[in-house]
């Protein structure tokens, strides 16, 4: 019952939410600081665990496919498309769904428990839409770039290895990642990524909204949004990936 009624406030939220704002000048002034706060300040995590599961799924990869019926690209191609198919998008969303997720819970709901959010709706202000929208829009907008960013460093973290040790060499690597190259991958991991960043910004956001009590209760409410939106990030990786590569 409490899945339904909770899925019934969301929709409600989500009306408020996607209204035009009354004052676009207040949109445009928040708008720019969401796309720094939640997507540039995204950028140092991406870059790190980026290059180093690249570099650590191509000796991996390497190392257990040994047999010497395989090609030598091999080990890049496998790289390359686990990084296109489902790291960049799906992997890096559970992981910012910590970040980000709790980061927009714990802000709305900590405006919610202070009184901040009352205030608003006091002074007929649309509070949904004032706080919530441009928010879900940055990190929409952002994502695809993150993804972009998550793809092309994993590469490069797998052609630190054949630089850097004698795994595999940087011809193999490379004609590797260059084989049979399908654009439409990069196609299905950036609409993958923009699904997946309205799920993390919105159901953080329904989750902050909805606190009451005190400062546990924020905590709580991060907790649920980045538990609940990782399960919602799965369940619609496995629903786009049926309609888009079946």
């Amino acid at each position: 019952m409490s899945i339904i009624s909770d899925t019934g406030k969301y929709i409600l939220l989500m009306k408020r939410v996607f209204v035009l704002p009354d004052r676009w000048k207040m949109f445009f002034r928040q708008f720019p600081k969401e796309l720094e706060k939640l997507g540039l300040q995204s950028l140092p995590i991406v870059i790190i665990i980026s290059v180093f599961i690249g570099a650590i799924m191509t000796i991996q990869t390497k190392l257990n496919t040994t047999n010497p019926l395989l090609p030598s690209y091999s080990t890049g191609l496998v790289t390359r498309d686990t990084l296109l198919l489902e790291f960049s998008s799906t992997i890096m969303c559970l992981i910012l769904a910590g970040k980000v997720g709790s980061n927009i819970a714990s802000e709305i709901g900590t405006m919610r428990i202070t009184e901040q959010i009352d205030a608003l709706e006091i002074m007929g202000v649309n509070s949904a839409n004032y706080l919530i929208l441009p928010k879900i829009t940055a990190f929409v907008v952002m994502m695809p770039f993150l993804v972009i960013f998550s793809m092309a460093l994993g590469l490069i973290g797998g052609y630190f290895v054949g630089v850097f040790t004698n795994i595999i060499t940087t011809a193999d690597y490379l004609m590797g990642i260059q084989y049979a190259f399908i654009p439409y991958y990069v196609f299905y991991s950036i609409v993958k990524s923009l699904a997946f960043a309205f799920i993390i910004s919105s159901v953080a956001a329904f989750y902050g909204y909805y606190s009451y009590g005190g400062a546990l209760d924020v905590g709580k409410s991060s907790t649920n949004a980045v538990v609940n939106g990782s399960i919602l990030i799965l369940f619609f990786n496995l629903l786009i990936t049926n309609l888009m590569l079946n």
